[in-house]
C-alpha cells in the first residue's frame, strides 16, 4: 500500500474535516476571550478594593442649595437589607426625607368671590380691591388697576373716567358704569402754589411741559390765584381746564 493512499480523502470527507477544524478554531478563540474578560474583571475588583472607589452624590439641601458629598463605595450586607428598609421608614424627617408641615409652603385655597346683585351701587373713590372684585366683570387685575389709577388721579370726579383705566374698552365700560357712583368730596387736590414741578407732573392730566410752565409762572407772580393765570400761557387749553379743574387747588 502506498503512503499516499493513507492521506487520500473523498470529497465528502474533506468537507467534514474542514468543518471540524473550523469549529475547533472558533472554540479556542472564544475560550481565550472569556479568560481575558475574567482576568480583567478580577484585576479591576482587586484595584477597587485596594484603593477604595469613591462616589460623588450631587443634590440639594433643605434650603435649595446644591451640595456635593463624597463617600466610599461598599457592598451592602445581605442580612442588613430588611433592617435598612425598616430604619428608613421609621427615621424622623431630615435632609433626605420629605419636608415637614412647618417647612412646606402654605397655599391659600381659592374661594370664589360672590358678586353683587343688580341695583347695587359702589362708591368709586372708597372701594378697595375686595369690594371692586364683587362687581360683575371685574377680577383681581382690573380691581388693582382701578385702585392704582385712582391713586394717581387723586380720586374720580366722574364714573366716565373708568374708561381711562388700562384694558377697559368701550364695551366693558358700558357694562361697568351702572354699578358705580363717584363722590367728588373724596378727591385729593394738588396745591399749585406749593408743589414743585416734579410732583405736579406725576398727575396723569399734567405733562412735564405744563408742570414746568406752572412753576415758572408761579415764580413770576409769586402766587397763582386761579385758572385765569394758567389761561395766559399756551400750554393749557379749554379741554385741560375742564379735566384739571377738580384736581387743582389755588389756596
Amino acid at each position: 500500500m502506498d503512503w499516499r493512499d493513507l492521506l487520500y480523502f473523498s470529497k465528502g470527507e474533506r468537507r467534514a474535516l474542514t468543518l471540524l477544524l473550523c469549529l475547533i478554531t472558533v472554540s479556542w478563540i472564544l475560550l481565550l476571550q472569556t479568560d481575558k474578560k475574567r482576568m480583567l474583571i478580577e484585576a479591576q475588583t482587586e484595584n477597587r478594593q485596594a484603593s477604595g472607589e469613591r462616589q460623588i452624590i450631587i443634590g440639594k439641601d433643605t434650603s435649595g442649595q446644591q451640595t456635593e458629598s463624597v463617600g466610599k463605595e461598599s457592598e451592602p450586607h445581605p442580612n442588613k437589607t430588611k433592617n435598612t428598609l425598616k430604619k428608613k421608614s421609621s427615621t424622623p424627617a431630615g435632609n433626605n426625607s420629605y419636608p415637614t408641615s412647618k417647612k412646606r409652603k402654605r397655599y391659600t385655597p381659592y374661594t370664589r368671590t360672590e358678586k353683587y346683585t343688580p341695583g347695587t351701587l359702589v362708591e368709586l373713590n372708597t372701594a378697595d380691591t375686595t369690594i371692586l372684585k364683587k362687581v360683575p366683570g371685574i377680577g383681581s387685575a382690573f380691581a388693582l388697576r382701578i385702585v392704582k389709577y385712582r391713586e394717581l388721579l387723586g380720586g374720580f370726579y366722574d364714573v366716565s373716567q373708568l374708561a381711562e383705566v388700562y384694558g377697559i374698552d368701550e364695551e366693558r365700560y358700558e357694562a361697568l358704569a351702572p354699578w358705580f357712583i363717584a363722590d367728588t368730596l373724596r378727591i385729593r387736590r394738588l396745591e399749585v402754589n406749593i408743589l414743585p414741578a416734579t410732583a405736579l407732573r406725576k398727575h396723569p392730566y399734567l405733562d412735564y411741559r405744563q408742570a414746568k410752565a406752572i412753576e415758572q409762572l408761579r415764580k413770576q407772580k409769586s402766587r397763582l390765584s386761579g385758572w385765569e393765570n394758567l389761561q395766559q400761557i399756551e400750554e393749557f387749553t379749554d379741554t385741560d381746564k375742564k379735566r384739571l379743574t377738580p384736581y387743582l387747588s389755588f389756596k
